[in-house]
């Protein structure tokens, strides 16, 4: 009995090495587009002379309701309760999105097959709210099937950066980002940003990217060349002479105010290592629009009282992009571990 414990404990970790693999850098996405866009002239080019909304919002896979708690925060689950639930979550964040309505929206963790949220295509529930923008899908990883916890295995997820923009995408392409090397890799799996380009009407373009950096099995020097990297390209955009937005779940602390006791997975955000040109968005809001935090911590269900919450969610923009409002939505935490940042804004 013992032998066929060990042996399966042996093929099981060659089975993770085995599966294990990373998509190649500078890999071109595919932009479709979903239906009809009933909310503005067909094609109709984007401009300097008017303002546009962008939203940001990290789905939590469809499982993260107020009563969820995430076994890798010291909680209980590994996955959602059960299909029907991520199906209403979804749907939901497909309904708050509609009913924004913004020119722009970030999205991550959206599974489109995967053990912890039941085989649900996410992507696909989401296009029956959001309807008639161009869209692109980055996968971020597809793991292996984690045997952990072993009472209700991780098992195998595929799940990905979804890009919507009213706005004609004309080409779009994934970044693979530094990760761990080290056994923490199976945590935090393959990583990437995704950058899209939406022609505008004086011949530039507006490039938006969509972030999503590794929170566990970190370090230092991951997160600093993560954002090294993402910085290089974002910064040579600017020089080009185009308008740069990120949005996205940096995983640090973005608010200057609360750096407090943060844990390890919240350090605070490296501002000093801004390229020139380039600000966070949240800087320029007023202290009311942001008093909400866009993340808690998932180690019980949401307590109000109790809870740890932080701002992880948001925007950097170039300094040819004027904000003109920026709020953190506060809708309770109710569909996700994250609530989402929606951000108006022209670009000059």
């Amino acid at each position: 009995m013992i032998i066929f414990l060990l042996l399966a404990v042996i093929g099981y970790g060659v089975y993770i090495f085995v599966a294990y693999y990373r998509l190649p850098d500078n890999l071109t996405l595919e932009v479709k587009r979903n239906g009809a866009n009933f909310y503005f002239e067909e094609d109709e080019p984007y401009t300097t002379d008017k303002y546009y909304w962008a939203m940001t919002y990290n789905i939590g896979f469809g499982a993260y309701q107020k009563d969820f708690s995430f076994f890798m925060d010291g909680g209980k689950s590994s996955r959602a309760e059960d299909k029907d639930s991520v199906i209403a979550a979804v749907c939901g964040m497909g309904e708050i999105i509609t009913n924004v309505n913004p020119d722009f929206v970030f999205l991550q963790e959206v599974d489109i097959d995967g053990t912890r949220t039941y085989h649900e295509d996410e992507l696909e529930l989401l296009n029956q709210f959001v309807k008639g923008y161009y869209y692109t899908f980055a996968q971020n990883y597809d793991s292996p099937f984690l045997f952990f916890p072993p009472w209700e295995p991780h098992g195998a997820n595929q799940s990905g950066l979804v890009t919507y923009s009213k706005g004609q995408i004309t080409d779009s392409m994934r970044r693979s980002i530094p990760v761990s090397e080290s056994i923490s890799k199976f945590m935090d799996l393959d990583r990437c940003y995704s950058v899209s380009r939406v022609p505008l009407e004086n011949g530039k373009n507006l490039c938006l990217y969509n972030m999503h950096m590794s929170a566990y099995g970190s370090n230092d020097e991951i997160r600093a060349g993560q954002l090294a990297m993402l910085y290089a390209d974002m910064e040579a955009d600017y020089k080009s002479g185009d308008y740069v937005i990120c949005g996205g779940d940096f995983n640090h602390n973005l608010r200057a105010d609360t750096l407090d006791n943060s844990p390890e997975w919240a350090q605070p955000f490296p501002k000093e290592t801004l390229p020139e040109g380039f600000e966070l968005a949240i800087d320029t809001a007023k202290p009311e629009d942001v008093e909400h935090d866009t993340s808690r911590l998932a180690d019980r269900p949401y307590d109000e009282e109790q809870s740890y919450t932080v701002s992880l969610d948001g925007f950097i923009v170039s300094d040819n992009i004027t904000v003109n409002y920026y709020h953190h939505m506060d809708w309770g935490y109710e569909l996700s571990d994250h609530d989402p940042v929606i951000m108006q804004f022209k670009m000059e």
